[in-house]
């Protein structure tokens, strides 16, 4: 991928501290692990992306907080299930899918399973990490990395799953249920 916006949108300093976190294959977790003591440039927003964040609408007391919206997959009739997710992502954003037919046992397995993979060793998210969409199993900070105006502090383990899902040898140990 081209490191073309990362350069404009910002300084020579920048795009070499950019091209060395992608080289370092460290992700934001590897960089909290390496003890570093402050937020590193390349993630801190420039002021001009920053006026929704200092002026951000008021938020409703919690007492008027609207409730996660419910998608229930139970329901018999596929016109009322689209009416529910519609409602629900046109009003808050998000919405909280039950019944859904995954055991609670598997769920919290999948949660242990990426908690583990994240804690455990660099080397094997480094062996992962890659910006290729061909793979099936990759990990990367951020997707946008060479694009944005500034990194989000965030990490990112991809596994295809349709329609061809990964071999199950390529996804992370702690991963494979």
């Amino acid at each position: 991928m081209a490191p073309t916006a990362a350069k404009d949108s910002g300084s020579a300093d920048r795009w070499r501290e950019v091209q060395a976190f992608e080289d370092s294959k460290l992700g934001v977790k590897g960089l909290v692990d390496s003890g570093v003591k402050s937020i590193p440039a390349m993630f801190h927003h420039p002021p001009e992306s920053l006026k929704d964040v200092i002026s951000p609408p008021a938020l409703p007391s919690s007492d008027d907080a609207p409730a996660i919206p419910v998608v229930d997959l139970s329901v018999a009739r596929r016109e009322d299930l689209v009416a529910q997710v519609k409602h629900a992502a046109g009003t808050v954003g998000f919405f909280w899918v039950v019944n859904h037919g995954v055991p609670e046992e598997l769920m919290a397995s999948m949660l242990s399973g990426v908690r583990q993979f994240n804690e455990g060793s660099l080397e094997a998210k480094q062996a992962l990490y890659s910006r290729d969409p061909a793979r099936n199993v990759r990990f990367a900070s951020n997707f946008d990395l060479f694009e944005s105006a500034a990194a989000d502090w965030r990490d990112t383990l991809y596994c295809k799953i349709a329609p061809d899902p990964a071999p199950r040898e390529l996804v992370p140990e702690p991963l494979r249920l």
